[in-house]
C-alpha cells in the first residue's frame, strides 16, 4: 500500500515590486524629515553655545530657537546631555577631517604625524577667544562621568592617528616593538590631556607648554631617534 505524503508547502508569495518601492520611498522620506529635525536642533544649540560661550543653556531654549516642539526634541534626544554629546562627536569628527587635510600636505610619514600632534594640541587647548566650550567645559566632565561615550566620540581621531602611526611604522621610523594602534591611543590621550589642562596654573610666572614641546615628548616615546 502506497504511503501517503503531505503536499509540498507552497513558497510564500513575494510582495509586489510596486509595494516594496512605495514602502522604501516612504521610509526614506521619514528618515530625511527626522534628519532635518535633528539638524535644526543641533544648529540651534550650536548657535546658543556660540552666543553665550558656554554649554549652560536649557532644552527649552533650544526648542524655541529651532522653532520645533518639545515633544519632537524628546523623540530624537533623551535630554540635554545626549544633545551635547552629538555636538561633541560632530566637533571631533570635523577636527579629525581638518587634521587629516593638514597632514596630507606632508610627504614624510613622521612629518604627517607631527602635524597631527601639533594641530590637535592647538585645537584642544583652552582659548577664550576661540569660543570652544564643548572642549573646555563639556569634555572634561564627560571624561569622568561617561568614559565609554568619550571613547566612541574619539573614534575618528583614534582611527586617524592609528593610520599615521601605521604609515610611520611601514617607513621604518618607529621604534621596534611599537604597536601602532596602542601608540596612537597613548599619543592622542597625552596630547588631549596636556592641551586641556594647559594654562590652568594661577602662577603668573608659569610658562604654558607649547605644541612643539608636546611633539618632542611624544616623538621620544615612539620614534627611532
Amino acid at each position: 500500500m502506497a504511503q501517503k505524503t503531505d503536499p509540498p508547502a507552497s513558497a510564500p508569495a513575494e510582495e509586489p515590486a510596486w509595494k516594496q518601492r512605495a514602502v522604501e520611498r516612504s521610509t526614506k522620506a521619514a528618515k530625511l524629515r527626522a534628519e532635518q529635525r535633528v539638524e535644526r536642533f543641533l544648529d540651534a544649540a550650536q548657535a546658543i553655545i556660540t552666543e553665550k560661550n558656554t554649554t549652560d543653556f536649557t532644552v527649552q531654549e533650544v526648542v524655541d530657537r529651532s522653532r520645533q516642539s518639545l515633544r519632537s526634541f524628546y523623540q530624537h534626544f533623551d535630554g540635554k546631555h545626549e544633545l551635547l554629546l552629538a555636538l561633541f562627536e560632530d566637533a571631533l569628527r570635523r577636527s579629525a577631517d581638518q587634521i587629516r587635510a593638514a597632514a596630507a600636505g606632508q610627504s614624510d610619514p613622521l612629518e604627517r604625524l607631527k602635524v597631527a600632534v601639533t594641530l590637535l594640541f592647538e585645537l584642544s587647548r583652552p582659548d577664550p577667544s576661540a569660543r570652544r566650550p564643548l572642549f573646555t567645559d563639556f569634555a572634561p566632565q564627560l571624561l569622568t562621568s561617561h568614559p565609554a561615550e568619550v571613547k566612541i566620540a574619539h573614534a575618528p581621531l583614534l582611527a586617524l592617528f592609528t593610520e599615521l602611526m601605521t604609515e610611520a611604522e611601514a617607513a621604518g621610523q618607529l621604534r621596534s616593538g611599537i604597536a601602532p594602534r596602542r601608540a596612537a591611543a597613548l599619543v592622542m590621550q597625552t596630547v588631549l590631556f596636556v592641551a586641556q589642562s594647559n594654562g590652568v596654573s594661577e602662577d603668573e610666572n608659569a610658562h604654558p607648554l607649547e605644541a612643539d614641546e608636546v611633539w618632542d615628548f611624544c616623538a621620544l616615546g615612539v620614534t627611532r631617534s
